[in-house]
């Protein structure tokens, strides 16, 4: 990721005081000024100079849209007549099922066959799922968005069986894992998502914002994201965090709008900014929004730390209860692990290739629907080509 041109300060002759110099330089010192793009101006004493700059510079860094491919161009060939089943945590959160749709292209274009089979959100759903594609005999098992701590038998039962098993925000690091046992897990890193959410916040409020963060603490992934957000956060004196909502995925529809009222009630105007595990929070947040008059374009205004799905940036796009997102690219990722899996039948490594994060905004999404970089399908194809 590269930084967009920054923003040029006109510089004029001018004859100050001693009082007015000593003035600019407390501005100074204190973070003040405009800088970076969707930050705003500073407030006369902003409470983290030195927070504020470090966010402002790697929010201008992850906005950045003019990137290039910079994953694998070296690999096996495609290996032929594989089979792959992809297990989906649920099929109703849209980062899961983004990447089942870019599991399925790539499949397609390696030549492969794909069957999907939906966890339905809950521990039983999932453990029947996995178990119905270990006994499916595929090439290889994706576990799509889930811990497979809840499945260890079922692991256990895949190891022993010899499938290949790659996960997607299955553990909470990129790469290859031993306990569970994983070729590899494909995710961008946890730490920078939050990491950038965080800044977001701290940049846009130029240091001074309510926040309630909102996750799913059934999912260690989602629960280690959250605290990382927590922790960025705190970095900043003048960001409060109003509430921590901790409300599973799978209730979301049902518990967000309830949720938001309560939290509307309680601190009214203080609420300035949210962030979220994952966008589809505020799809559930915006009925309750809308309905207590709270404009479209903000505040609170709203972050989504993954995945990036179309609906958010219909969201974002129209200015309706979400900002911006950290979008996964979500249809990359399903191609990466289709060219995981290939390493993995032809008895190679795991490439380690990690995506790196960005923000998508109004400004700088151009109406996109995902955050979708170039360069990925062409570079597979070439390796799979042999």
């Amino acid at each position: 990721m590269y930084p967009k041109d920054s923003q040029s300060h006109p510089h004029r002759r001018t004859t100050l005081t001693t009082a007015a110099l000593l003035a600019v330089a407390a501005a100074l010192v204190a973070g003040c000024g405009s800088g970076g793009p969707s930050t705003g101006a500073a407030p006369p004493q902003a409470g983290c100079p030195t927070a504020l700059a470090s966010a402002r510079a790697a929010v201008t860094r992850a906005e950045n849209t003019d990137t290039a491919w910079h994953g694998p161009t070296t690999g096996p060939a495609a290996v032929p007549d594989k089979s792959i089943v992809y297990v989906a945590q649920t099929m109703t959160n849209p980062g899961v099922a983004g990447v089942a749709k870019g599991v399925e292209e790539a499949a397609k274009a390696i030549g492969w066959q794909l069957r999907v089979i939906d966890g339905d959100g809950t521990p039983a759903g999932i453990q029947a799922a996995l178990s119905q594609a270990i006994t499916l005999r595929p090439s290889g098992i994706v576990i799509g968005g889930f811990d497979p701590q809840l499945t260890s038998q079922q692991m256990a039962r895949a190891e022993a069986a010899h499938i290949p098993v790659i996960g997607w925000h299955a553990v909470g690091s990129p790469g290859p894992s031993e306990r569970p046992k994983l070729f590899t897990n494909v995710t961008t890193k946890v730490e920078d998502v939050a990491k950038i959410s965080a800044d977001w916040i701290i940049a846009r409020s130029a240091g001074d914002a309510g926040v309630v963060l909102f996750t799913d603490d059934s999912i260690p992934f989602a629960k280690n994201k959250a605290e990382l957000i927590r922790k960025e956060l705190a970095t900043c004196s003048g960001v409060r965090l109003l509430s921590y909502e901790n409300i599973p995925i799978p209730d979301a529809g049902i518990r967000t709008p309830q949720a938001v009222s309560s939290l509307l009630s309680r601190f009214q105007d203080e609420w300035t900014y949210s962030a979220a595990i994952n966008d589809l929070y505020f799809a559930d947040a915006a009925p309750a929004l809308r309905a207590a008059g709270k404009p479209g374009s903000g505040p609170p205004f709203n972050i989504g730390a993954g995945d990036g799905d179309p609906s958010a940036f219909q969201r974002i796009n129209s200015e309706q209860f979400q900002a911006a997102t950290v979008p996964e690219p979500l249809n990359q990722q399903g191609w990466q692990i289709v060219d995981e899996f290939n390493r993995a039948f032809a008895e190679r490594p795991a490439s380690d290739y990690v995506a790196p994060v960005h923000i998508a905004t109004a400004d700088n999404s151009d109406g996109a629907t995902s955050w979708d970089p170039s360069g990925y399908r062409e570079g597979y194809r070439r390796i799979w080509a042999g």
